[in-house]
């Protein structure tokens, strides 16, 4: 297995932002990544060019593949907002039934806007990705 694609850098997590061209956008994005850094009390961190992550842990998968990864992050898309959590939600369905207007994969939730969702429930979430990270890998670190 080769090593994730997807890695942090020094990159600057406030230029990335400041360049989404949308306005609504860019502002949802800081207010997520406020929340986020609220909830982690971690840093924002840039993961490729178009991730912002907050927190770091090191994982080993049962096949074999291991690397570092983020807590929980965001990254604008073209028409949403991909939320990236580590719980899986399949087993949130008591927050998510609250959530609000978001479409779902198996760890991502797809926002247009922070205005369709409660912000608290998705606080919520963040701390549920911070536990199952802990409990599943141990340490998180910045």
């Amino acid at each position: 297995m080769g090593e994730p694609k997807t890695k942090r850098t020094s990159e600057s997590v406030e230029d990335f932002l400041n360049k989404i061209k949308d306005e609504k956008t860019r502002k949802d994005c800081f207010k997520i990544s406020s929340v986020m850094k609220t909830v982690t009390k971690k840093e924002p961190k840039m993961w490729g060019d178009s991730i912002v992550g907050f927190g770091l842990y090191h994982y080993k998968s049962k096949s074999s593949q291991e690397g570092d990864w983020f807590v929980t992050g965001f990254s604008p898309r073209v028409g949403k907002i991909s939320v990236y959590t580590m719980c899986y939600l399949e087993n949130q369905m008591d927050l998510l039934t609250n959530l609000g207007k978001f479409k779902n994969s198996k760890s991502c939730i797809y926002i247009k806007s922070i205005d369709d969702i409660d912000v608290n429930i998705l606080k919520q979430l963040i701390k549920r990705s911070i536990e199952h990270v802990k409990k599943t890998y141990g340490k998180i670190s910045d």
